[in-house]
């Protein structure tokens, strides 16, 4: 296996992760935070932070190194439009949703508040499906 190939392997594999883990928030984890009472939800939600981001701040980051990588690597289209996506990515979760989980882990929290995470959700988990898919088609192809 030469060098491209281990970093296709590896792209591959961390959008792999990250799709899998986007549709499990998108339809079990975040809609299940409705039925929680508001005092339970403020106690699961310490504990999910701290357990998810074990596995979300690895595959992320991952990614984003990735995608810098590859720009230097082979700057082209297909590199600079994961790059880009990657940063919109990054940047909507810490400004679109990280805002939504202090207040849920403040406790100030509401009906609406977890529709709209549920909702905004769906614009992450088309994007990292997007990006596997290209990505998987890429390999495929090229």
């Amino acid at each position: 296996m030469n060098y491209n190939e281990i970093i296709t392997q590896s792209i591959l594999l961390v959008d792999f992760g990250l799709v899998i883990l986007i549709w499990m928030v998108q339809l079990i984890i975040y809609p299940s935070f409705v039925y929680y009472t508001k005092e339970n939800l403020f106690t699961w939600h310490q504990k999910y932070t701290n357990r998810i981001a074990i596995i979300v701040v690895p595959l992320m980051l991952a990614q984003l190194v990735l995608a810098i990588f590859a720009v230097f690597y082979q700057p082209n289209f297909a590199p600079i439009f994961t790059l880009l996506i990657v940063l919109f990515l990054w940047i909507f979760t810490f400004f679109g949703f990280a805002p939504l989980h202090f207040k849920i882990s403040e406790g100030k929290h509401n009906h609406k508040l977890l529709q709209l995470l549920i909702q905004r959700n769906w614009i992450r988990t088309f994007l990292w499906s997007i990006l596997f898919i290209f990505h998987l088609l890429m390999h495929i192809f090229y």
